[in-house]
């Protein structure tokens, strides 16, 4: 097996993963139907994970203790070689720690530990952040899985839809050069249901902060649909580009982009964790798979 992928499979579902951002880049039905979008010109990435932030900080700068620190958007983890802990035929089990390139971005001691579980509907990701220094840890975490929209060529992108598990009557936020708007904007969902279209993301990712549900699926009513779930998440985005590109992505996240007013030290940036030495956090989420008949 190669060093740098892996390959889980359960029933009639195959997973990729591999070991550079620990990023899952397929999920694949046995029929031929792929789930996940394939890093295609328009986007490069598959499900590339956010650490140690989620969003962009302004300017790309991290303060910490009068020094300046070059962080860009999603931080440095998906960019990275995680190695592997542990590789079976369901489950695999990645870890990276702080290091001498961490450091010159993020001058904090971590582990982090990211498990995929497949089975016959699903695959569960779980990610462990341990704090292994000797000062508290600030940090964010988020999924970015891309998905493809449409599912299956026959139908029209409008035709599918995100479904939460609750109505969903909070304003959203929204960004401004990347940087969180300091007034939170209307809601386009409708009760439970956000009808998809490009013209959604005209303004970039919709991020639903707070979010009373913990899952959403998405799909048309018809055909193949996923279901994404989540625990120790406290905020989503959806997003996608308005210019014709052929994926949605659905983003569990703990923590989001400095707001458009904030400047100052990280750890007192709004939406942390922070975890104290020798703590952890365990955050999970999981994407679960199926089909509705088609009537």
């Amino acid at each position: 097996m190669p060093d740098d992928v892996h390959v889980l499979r359960s029933g009639g579902l195959a997973a990729i993963v591999k070991s550079d951002g620990a990023e899952l880049c397929s999920l694949k039905h046995d029929s031929g139907l792929e789930l996940i979008w394939q890093a295609g010109a328009a986007w490069p990435r598959h499900a590339p994970l956010l650490f140690p932030i989620v969003g962009r900080l302004a300017n790309d700068e991290l303060h910490h203790r009068g020094r300046t620190y070059r962080m860009t958007q999603h931080g440095f983890a998906r960019d990275m070689r995680f190695a592997w802990l542990e590789r079976s035929a369901t489950r695999c089990v990645l870890v990276l720690g702080d290091n001498d390139a961490t450091r010159e971005k993020y001058p904090f001691a971590f582990r982090l530990t990211v498990t995929y579980s497949l089975d016959a509907s699903g695959i569960d990701t779980a990610f462990e952040i341990v704090n292994t220094g000797d000062e508290m840890l600030p940090a964010s975490l988020g999924g970015h899985p891309a998905f493809n929209w449409p599912l299956q060529p026959d139908l029209r992108k409008e035709d599918y839809a995100l479904t939460f598990a609750r109505d969903e009557a909070h304003p959203v936020r929204r960004l401004d050069g990347g940087l969180m708007r300091a007034v939170a904007g209307p809601t386009p969902v409708r009760g439970r249901v956000l009808r998809l279209s490009e013209s959604l993301f005209v303004n970039d990712a919709i991020i639903f902060d707070p979010i009373d549900s913990t899952s959403v699926r998405y799909g048309a009513g018809q055909g193949p649909w996923v279901e994404m779930s989540w625990t120790g998440f406290r905020e989503l985005g959806v997003w996608s580009k308005p210019s014709g590109t052929p994926f949605v992505c659905i983003e569990p996240w703990r923590g989001y982009a400095s707001p458009l007013s904030f400047d100052g030290e990280f750890v007192d940036k709004p939406g942390l964790m922070k975890i104290a030495r020798g703590e952890e956090e365990l955050l999970i989420y999981r994407i679960a798979v199926g089909a509705d008949r088609t009537t």
